[in-house]
């Protein structure tokens, strides 16, 4: 396993020099988040921004994963819309048409994977009706990934109709695909009482293809810089490489760009002796 940083942490950087500047810090990942000027599909440029960051990662010697956590990229006037659970069926078309687009990014990037959300659902709907439309959604958007070779990983977000692992598992039940995979966030394991953070790690071990790493306050979904929280990080790193885990591990801090450059330090400052101690006993 390895560290990496989320560019929705250094949403005030060229998307270029955000590589060079993890790169020089130490970390081995880059979670590229499609927003205005990251590989938009909105971009004409984007075609030849794809080429030089797949040139940038390869002669940084860096892996990634794309991420769909833009927050007004589909829809200026309401966040994270229009998604999978939209009322409307052409809403719906153009979050998935999204999908697709970052799915094509990450198959000319050699990204891990593509990490996607149910999104709100935002109309009085019965979880039967609700999870068959989000179930519809998700077909098409797994079977795109497979069919090129790019895992999807749907991430449990408070505050929306997938928002926790208990969630999660409504969904498998009637979505069982060996193909979508689990995007897992410490901080909202620990934000929503599902701990030990360990144990989730241990459980969900088979599905899990990214990972965000963020400190939290049980209670608040609100992710915080390390040591500000509560979680204990120790049995979190000790758990992951317990089953073998060999991906990626990325920061996520996307109230922190106004200062990234000392926070993408400070992450990686923190979480270094972590990862050597256990490579250490691991020797």
């Amino acid at each position: 396993m390895f560290l990496g940083y989320n560019t929705n942490g250094l949403a005030h950087h060229d998307l270029f020099d955000a590589v060079d500047l993890l790169a020089e810090i130490g970390y081995r990942g880059i979670a590229v988040t499609v927003d205005r000027g990251v590989l938009s599909p909105r971009d004409a440029s984007t075609p030849e921004q794809l080429d030089r960051l797949a040139l940038l990662l390869k002669v940084q010697n860096m892996r990634s994963v794309v991420e769909t956590g833009a927050r007004y990229l589909l829809d200026p006037r309401r966040k994270h819309e229009p998604a999978l659970l939209s009322a409307n069926a052409d809403d719906r078309r153009r979050r998935i048409d999204f999908y697709k687009h970052c799915i094509d990014c990450a198959q000319q990037l050699h990204s891990d994977c593509v990490s996607i959300w149910s999104g709100v659902l935002r109309e009085p709907l019965d979880d039967e009706a609700a999870f068959a439309r989000l179930v519809e959604g998700l077909e098409e958007t797994v079977d795109y990934g497979a069919a090129r070779g790019v895992p999807i990983a749907l991430e449990p977000e408070p505050g929306m109709f997938v928002d926790s692992q208990a969630r999660f598992i409504e969904l498998l039940e009637r979505f069982p695909s060996e193909q979508l995979r689990l995007t897992l966030d410490v901080g909202h394991l620990h934000c929503q009482g599902e701990t030990p953070i360990a144990d989730q790690i241990v459980r969900w071990q088979s599905r899990l293809a990214n990972v965000h790493l963020d400190d939290a306050v049980a209670g608040h979904h609100e992710h915080l810089a390390f040591g500000k929280g509560e979680i204990q990080f120790g049995p979190v790193i000790d758990a992951f490489r317990r089953i073998g885990y060999e991906g990626g591990l990325y920061v996520e801090l996307s109230r922190h760009s106004h200062a990234a450059p000392e926070a993408a330090k400070a992450a990686y400052e923190f979480f270094k002796p972590l990862m050597e101690k256990g490579a250490a006993a691991d020797a």
